[in-house]
Order: structure tokens, then C-alpha cells, then sequence
């Protein structure tokens, strides 16, 4: 007779605002094996983990624990059925101590209620030890390094003495010894029996230290076996499904003179001998995985992360950039990933956030001449379709399509030669993310050096000339549009592959 599964999810639905994002999904975790979750961003990976978690509750489906049926009515009742979520996002306070942030909610006391500091400390201890990592429990979290935060999160979930364990990305923030010291813990609890679900982009990792698989795709599961034997690519396959159109919005560029080159760009721990360039009416694509290097590269291009190395020609010439506003001035715009804590300033107005980075354009006698920045936006309105009915209402009235639109007009204004989208569509509905695009190559045609950073494979095939991979701050392929497909950008996305590096 078959051991009953440790966990079954079966038939998973769930809607948001009457968008089904996961379509009747099953799920199925033995006893004490290490089970990969996979798909592509927006596959409804983390909102299954999620609903097992007890954050969501499902539409419609069933969970069952070692046979017996149960709902996870909130993230408690998950904890207390031995249920941990190691989340990719950091949930350490890095105002308190080590050992503070290991017993949070959970404090142990003395006999007469005082905080047991001692006990709570000599816990820690010998759960991180377990990982091989050596830290003071009285260290303020602020002062430790990301990858020690990331294994505190990891070590928390042994204080619970968890029978299955989430880890979603869990290597992201950590050296390959810790990688391998990750592992080595992993499958030491996999022989106690605890069982892990293991979420991850790189299939190298999923063939090092899982046993069976699971893949989704665009909410519905598509795939499911053991991973030895499982060819690599097989899986690839079944994450990017059948290749969308790629030519909807796609312009072949007419380039002009390159606007920004990079040699040799380096920031130690975050990426590494960075070289490429992008030349007037171009769309250059950077895309990789978690972690990949990506955002702080081009932070650091834009003058917010000062330590690096190399050099930045704009229009030919050598420019030092250590401020954003060396950035502007030298012609290059940023739309950021985090569009409410980077790109908006939540309680100005829709025009005010339109004009904010060129006040000067409608400067006159030290105040601002209202009419013609009124009459500029309405010019942006009709040529994005921002939908706004006063343009003096504040922007968070705005839906995060229109909110993009916004900040899209503010670069325009400034009136650069280069624009750095960072997941420019992030959080935006399908009809806006058309127009997005639209307007993206409506930019290169006027002649704006342009580059997308994006995690969506058809988002950059969708619109981007040439594209560059990748994977622990490192570009592993450079590619032109004809030359590459989804499986290629998963096979350099997750080190499978990689390329000597070029300025081009």
C-alpha cells in the first residue's frame, strides 16, 4: 500500500478581482523528499505557496495533511500544522538583535515572565551552527551581511520544528559555500522526514537537490515526475510552453550614434566586468533571475550606488556619475521597478509629478507658469491616453497603468537621449502593458536610446533589438532578437550557459 502524501492540493482555484490566476491545481509533497515548484514569473507559484500558507484562501479546491482534510484559515493555522514560508523578500527587523529576530512572537520566558535572554541565545546558536554560520545572537541584524540575514530566515524555521518547509528562492543572497552548506542542511533534514517544497528559477540547483518536480504555467499545472533521468530542457520547455507572437509591437531599430557605453563595469558582490553598449533609436534588453545584478548595475549607473569601478562614456565622452543628478544632466532617465516608492510621489498631484524633474521648463521669475505645464500635460495625456479627469487630483487616484504613463511623461519631458525601464509593466494590466509597449517603441522611433530590464522572457522578445543575460552579476549571453528564444534565455538565465564577454 502507498504512503499517504504528507501534503495533497487538489483542484486550487483562485480569483482576483475575477481574474483566475490558478486554474484547478494540484499538488502532491511526500514524506521527507525535497519537491521543486516551478514556472516562470506570474505562473501562480507563490500564490499556491501562499494559500498553503494561509495568506489566501483558495475559491475552490481541497488541502489535505497525511490524509486529513483542513483549511489554512490564516498563516497561524498553517504554523501550527508545521508549516514554515521562507519568503524571497526578507522579513528580518533590522533594528533588532539576532536572537530577537529568531524568537519574534515567540519569546521564551522565565518562570516569573521575564525574557529568558540567555535560553534565546544558546538556541540560536545551536540552530545556526547547524548551518555552519557563527554569529553573536546579540548582533544587531542591521550590521550583519544579506546573506547571514537570509540565513537567519532559514534558521527561524527550525525553531518551530517544521514538518515541511517552503523555500521560495532561498539562494538568492548567498556565496556558493553557503549554497552548498544550504544543501548539505536540507538533505540532513530531509532524513529526519521533514519534507521541503523548493521554489526556484535555476534548474541546476533543482537537478543538484530535488527529488520530484512540479511545473506551472500561467496558472494551470503542466508538468510533474521525478528530476533524475528528467532531461533540463524537457523542463524548460514545459515552464515557457509554446512561444507566444513576438512581433506585435516590434520596429526594427534605426540606430544612430551610441548614447551610452559601459567597460568593465564592476561593484564587488554585486556585479562583475560589465560591457555593453546602446545607441540611439535601440531597445537593448537585460534580463536574468532573482539576484541576477541587473537593478544595482543600473543603479549604480544612474548615480544611486556611488562604489564601482570602470567606466561610463555618455555620447562618447567619459562621465563619473555619482549622483542621479549627474544622470539627468547627462541625458539619461530612469523609470524604477517600485513605481510607489521610487518613481511617484504619492501625495503631489498628477501634473506636479509630470513636471516634478524639469520645474525649470516652466519656470518664470522664481514661479511656475501654470498654463503652459498645463497645456505640456495635456499634450502627454492625448499622446500616452492617460486616463485622468483633473489632472489635479493626486496620482495614487490613478490606477498603476496610468501611473507608469505619468512617470513615462516626465521623462519626456526632461527630454533625454536614454530611458532605463525597470520592469516597466510590473503590476499593470494586459490592456495597459500593450500601450506601455506601444509607446516604448514609439520612443526608439524618435530616436531615444532605450533599455528594458525585465524577469519576463516574452516581454523582452516582444520588443528589444538586442538582449543581455544575466546570472550572478555577470552577462553569460548577448543576443540578437533573431538569434534567441525563451528556452536560450532560461538556459544562460540559470548559469546552464555562458558566453565570453564583449563590449557590444
Amino acid at each position: 500500500m502507498a504512503e499517504t502524501p504528507v501534503l495533497q492540493m487538489s483542484g486550487i482555484k483562485k480569483s482576483f478581482n475575477g481574474n483566475e490566476v490558478l486554474h484547478g491545481v494540484d499538488l502532491e509533497v511526500k514524506k521527507g523528499e525535497i519537491h521543486a515548484l516551478l514556472g516562470e514569473n506570474g505562473a501562480g507559484k507563490s500564490t499556491l505557496m501562499n494559500i498553503l500558507g494561509g495568506v489566501y484562501q483558495p475559491n475552490d479546491g481541497e488541502i489535505k495533511l497525511s490524509g486529513a482534510p483542513i483549511v489554512m484559515e490564516s498563516p497561524r493555522v498553517s504554523q501550527e500544522n508545521g508549516i514554515s514560508f521562507i519568503h524571497q523578500e526578507l522579513n528580518v527587523v533590522t533594528d533588532l538583535t539576532v536572537y530577537e529576530n529568531m524568537f519574534l512572537g515567540s519569546e521564551i520566558r522565565t518562570r516569573f515572565g521575564f525574557l529568558d535572554v540567555k535560553e534565546m541565545c544558546k538556541q540560536t546558536e545551536e540552530v545556526l551552527s547547524r548551518l555552519g554560520v557563527q554569529i553573536d545572537p546579540k548582533t544587531y541584524v542591521r550590521d550583519i551581511e544579506t546573506s547571514y540575514k537570509q540565513m537567519i530566515e532559514i534558521a527561524k524555521s527550525l525553531l518551530h520544528n517544521s514538518n515541511m518547509i517552503i523555500m521560495d528562492e532561498p539562494t538568492t543572497a548567498l556565496t556558493e559555500n553557503e549554497v552548498e552548506r544550504l544543501f548539505a542542511f536540507m538533505r540532513s533534514l530531509q532524513a529526519s522526514g521533514v519534507s521541503i517544497i523548493y521554489i526556484s528559477h535555476k534548474l541546476k540547483e533543482i537537478q543538484t537537490v530535488c527529488d520530484r518536480y512540479t511545473v506551472l504555467r500561467d496558472g494551470h499545472l503542466v508538468g510533474t515526475g521525478e528530476v533524475k533521468g528528467t532531461d533540463l530542457s524537457a523542463i524548460t520547455q514545459q515552464m515557457v510552453g509554446k512561444s507566444v507572437s513576438t512581433n506585435a509591437f516590434y520596429h526594427k531599430a534605426t540606430k544612430g550614434e551610441p548614447v551610452l557605453t559601459v567597460k568593465h563595469l564592476t561593484s564587488e558582490g554585486l556585479f562583475n566586468d560589465i560591457n555593453f553598449s546602446v545607441s540611439k533609436g535601440e531597445v537593448v534588453g537585460f534580463t536574468g533571475l532573482a539576484g541576477d545584478g541587473r537593478t544595482e548595475l543600473f543603479e549604480s549607473i544612474f548615480g544611486f550606488r556611488k562604489k564601482y569601478g570602470g567606466v561610463i562614456e555618455v555620447n562618447g565622452q567619459p562621465l563619473k556619475i555619482n549622483h542621479p543628478r549627474k544622470a539627468v544632466q547627462g541625458g539619461i532617465g530612469l523609470v524604477p521597478k517600485n513605481r510607489k516608492e521610487n518613481a511617484i510621489v504619492k501625495d503631489l498631484s498628477v501634473i506636479e509629478n509630470m513636471s516634478l524633474s524639469s520645474l525649470g521648463h516652466f519656470e518664470a521669475n522664481g514661479l511656475i507658469r501654470s498654463k503652459r505645464e498645463q497645456k505640456r500635460f495635456q499634450e502627454y495625456k492625448d499622446q500616452l491616453n492617460i486616463k485622468v479627469h483633473d489632472p489635479k487630483v493626486t496620482i495614487d487616484s490613478l490606477s498603476g497603468g496610468n501611473q507608469q504613463k505619468v512617470v513615462i511623461a516626465k521623462w519626456l519631458e526632461v527630454d533625454g537621449d536614454l530611458i532605463i525601464f525597470d520592469n516597466p509593466t510590473q503590476g499593470i494590466d494586459v490592456g495597459a502593458k500593450n500601450e506601455i509597449y506601444q509607446h516604448i517603441m514609439n520612443l526608439a522611433e524618435m530616436g531615444k536610446a532605450i533599455i528594458i530590464l525585465s524577469s519576463e522572457a516574452p516581454e523582452i522578445l516582444r520588443v528589444c533589438d538586442r538582449v543581455n543575460i544575466m546570472f550572478h552579476g555577470e552577462i553569460t549571453g548577448k543576443f540578437t532578437r533573431d538569434e534567441l528564444t525563451e528556452e536560450k534565455i532560461m538556459e544562460y538565465a540559470t548559469g546552464s550557459k555562458k558566453e565570453a564577454a564583449s563590449i557590444g
